[in-house]
């Protein structure tokens, strides 16, 4: 059995929790988060507590029981704090430029590259080289941040790219000339 999914979830105070059947809807300060669980756990609510339960013992049941936990952990902490990831922009010359809801930034390419965030996250720019993503649910902050990172992956010979904040890139040796050069 799943050792994270064995744990209760604690609702805080102003998190209000709505389950029918498999459809769990989550209501806090930040926003309303609903999901679909699978059938293979059923959630229930003891006093201010949540316990997800496996349906059987079969693999899939087991296999499902400690994400479906999770997930629902991630919706209460998400209508209740949000979520944020911070990106850094490293290299001479690369920026990020804030313009309404966009975020243009200019990474070395011989064009500009504009983001438009979806529905629900929030994008800001600190100084011209740090960049926040956030939102409550945490899957579409990482995924968001994810994108915003594939524009200029952190080159391994220079360091230059777009980079998680305290994301640690090994730098490669370059090219070492030998003895036998001339």
């Amino acid at each position: 059995m799943s050792r994270i999914g064995k744990m209760p979830i604690k609702v805080p105070p102003g998190v209000t929790v709505d389950i029918k059947g498999n459809d769990v809807t989550v209501k806090g300060p930040k926003g309303t988060l609903n999901r679909t669980f699978r059938p293979e756990v059923t959630i229930t609510r003891d006093g201010d507590y949540l316990v997800v339960a496996p349906v059987g013992t079969d693999k899939a049941a087991r296999s499902f029981f400690g994400l479906s936990r999770t997930l629902l952990d991630n919706m209460i902490v998400g209508v209740k704090d949000g979520f944020d990831k911070n990106l850094e922009i490293v290299g001479v010359g690369m920026r990020a430029d804030k313009d309404g809801n966009n975020i243009i930034f200019k990474v070395g390419y011989s064009h500009t590259v504009t983001v438009a965030p979806p529905a629900g996250i929030t994008l800001s720019v600190d100084g011209t080289t740090k960049v926040k993503v956030s939102g409550i649910n945490k899957e579409e902050v990482s995924q968001m941040a994810a994108e915003i990172r594939s524009i200029r992956k952190p080159d391994h010979y220079m360091g230059k790219g777009i980079r998680y904040a305290g994301e640690y890139v090994r730098i490669k040796p370059g090219k070492a000339i030998g003895k036998g050069a001339k």
